[in-house]
């Protein structure tokens, strides 16, 4: 049968770099505070000029140069981000234009933290379709221009960043072995940006209000999280009629160490089968795992056969896993 194979991955964020003693300054919080809650010690943030299209297309531009694939011959582009250049057109049609790939189709995806999975999803999906032979998949956020900078409980868990990888047809059992996504809309109040789209216009009182910041509440946001993200991770693994030891590596959602441990623990994974780097870079959302999966990569971690379970969750709520054969 035909499958998705990663054949490059690439990462980019921003030089800028916020630790917890540079947010000190300015928020009601400290060092010990945020890295005995969340893990994270500190992230990256864009300047003024550095838009998500930009991390993104540096994201792209190492993937492609390590499968070595030239952007005219990619048939696809999907971006996964809840914070694109523009409400429209689609991110992933600027990064189209940014890499000269003139052959190729691309859209965005919105599944926040989760969207770099659903956008994984759909390439192979299209791919063992037979409808395209090489797609870029894109996670990149920019997160930092949503955040309220006074809100502590939540402008000290995000960063910005990009991670991409080449997916290309291939015959054999390496791959994309399975995908799974779910949602509940339901819940979206506990984790959306209020503002502003067709619902919440762009108004002077809107403004006041904050509609156009990130809303989150923390507590109810963990609880689901952690039984969503241990569900959908057995649920890949079922459907491949593997278990836990099977996999080599657990590459999350890098939320928080919280809900990383938290979701670890009730799968059932050793602390060794668990890639976290949430200390480095924070939540970048839809961009932590394929920021992740390019250093392992890069660092030689992974060897062909390895079984890798990707995870995430995000607002919406969606939640989404994947299980790679490398």
């Amino acid at each position: 049968m035909i499958r998705a194979r990663i054949t490059g991955t690439g990462s980019y964020v921003p030089d800028k770099v916020a630790t917890n003693f540079d947010l000190e300054k300015f928020i009601d919080t400290s060092d010990e505070w945020i890295r005995t809650r969340t893990g994270i010690v500190e992230r990256h943030l864009v300047v003024e000029g550095e838009n998500t299209s930009d991390l993104a297309t540096r994201a792209a531009q190492r993937a492609l140069e390590m499968a070595g694939v030239a952007p005219t011959e990619i048939d696809l582009i999907i971006v996964g981000t809840i914070t694109g250049d523009y409400p429209w057109p689609a991110t992933a049609c600027i990064v189209q234009s940014n890499l000269g790939a003139v052959n190729a189709g691309a859209y965005d995806v919105s599944a926040a933290c989760s969207g770099f999975l659903y956008a994984l999803a759909a390439g192979a999906d299209r791919i063992a379709a037979g409808n395209a032979r090489k797609v870029l998949v894109i996670g990149a956020e920019v997160l930092s221009r949503i955040l309220d900078w006074s809100d502590r409980n939540t402008c000290v868990l995000f960063g910005d960043g990009a991670g991409a990888v080449v997916l290309e047809a291939c015959e054999g059992d390496q791959g994309i072995l399975s995908s799974h996504l779910y949602a509940d809309g339901s819940q979206l109040e506990l984790l959306y940006q209020p503002g502003f789209g067709t619902r919440i216009t762009p108004s002077a009182e809107a403004i006041a209000r904050g509609d156009h910041y990130l809303k989150m509440q923390g507590n109810e946001v963990f609880k689901v999280a952690v039984r969503s993200m241990a569900e959908v991770a057995k649920i890949a693994l079922d459907a491949n009629g593997m278990t836990t030891e099977d996999v080599n590596l657990f590459i999350p959602h890098q939320a928080n160490i919280r809900i990383l441990d938290a979701t670890a623990k009730r799968i059932g994974l050793r602390d060794d089968q668990v890639y976290v780097n949430v200390d480095r870079f924070g939540n970048t959302s839809g961009a932590t795992i394929p920021i992740a999966l390019d250093e392992v990569n890069r660092a030689g971690r992974l060897k062909r056969g390895d079984i890798l379970l990707l995870d995430a969750f995000g607002g919406g709520f969606t939640w989404a896993s994947a299980l790679v054969r490398w």
